[in-house]
């Protein structure tokens, strides 16, 4: 098994299906005897799928490598946890694999249990659940007004109270590790990459589906490119089926 360059397999469309996916690899860590682990994350309504009961249930046999982080939002996609959570203490719900729950909401908490999670599956103990409670302002997708499940109190009162940015900035400024005015700095620096990348968005044209549809698909590295495919030129264009693949 050959593991990512860029140690990032992405996301998936299927509810959960994530999760065996990262026990998979996890599997392919401990295989190849190396001192990784894979952080393989899911909400607390894919928290529910019974692939993740599984997957955790070989995991846990096993004793793989897997960080298993349940990142719950309360709400899932527009359901409160009490209302289709019969456990909603959901780092409890993979046992016997040890688990904790974090301030999602504070970026050192954050830091700190996964130091500890991290150095547990790589000294070989096993896998290890971490639920990070945080919270979305905004619906879950363009056709969500976020309120119908909650009330705009709720909102204004977790950025009041709960807001990760402030709650930084706020231990950045008492530990003395930047003024005020260096922070304003760094927002305007930040705010003026933000608009930038906007303008280019909007201003770019519309993709071309006969041109970029199946565009990087799978670009064969020139190394391996006589190897494996025969003088196939560098860049063809994968598809589905091998004999439908896009060629210059």
């Amino acid at each position: 098994m050959t593991i990512s360059k860029s140690k990032f397999y992405g996301g998936n469309g299927i509810v959960g299906a994530q999760t065996p996916l990262g026990t998979g690899i996890g599997f392919g860590i401990k295989y190849e005897n190396k001192k990784e682990c894979c952080l393989t994350l899911y909400g607390d309504g894919a928290a529910n799928q019974g692939q993740l009961a599984e997957a955790a249930n070989m995991a846990n046999i096993w004793k793989l490598p897997v960080i298993y982080i349940c990142e719950n939002n309360l709400y899932a996609m527009g359901t409160a946890v009490h209302r289709a959570a019969s456990n909603p203490n959901f780092y409890t719900r993979l046992e016997p694999m040890p688990g904790a729950k974090l301030d999602g909401m504070n970026v050192f908490a954050v830091r700190e249990g996964l130091k500890v999670a991290r150095e547990h599956c790589i000294s070989g103990k096993g896998p290890v659940c971490l639920e990070i409670l945080t919270y979305r302002y905004h619906g879950h997708s363009m056709s969500d007004p976020g309120l119908s499940y909650r009330s705009r109190e709720e909102i204004a009162q977790v950025r009041k109270e709960r807001d990760p940015i402030d709650k930084v900035k706020k231990i950045i400024l008492e530990n003395n590790c930047a003024t005020e005015n260096e922070l304003k700095e760094i927002e305007k620096t930040v705010r003026a990459q933000v608009e930038e990348a906007v303008v280019k968005a909007r201003s770019d044209p519309w993709p071309v589906p006969e041109k970029d549809l199946l565009q990087d698909v799978m670009c064969v590295p020139e190394a391996n490119r006589k190897s494996l495919l025969n003088n196939i030129p560098l860049a063809f264009v994968r598809n589905v089926e091998y004999d439908k693949s896009i060629f210059p």
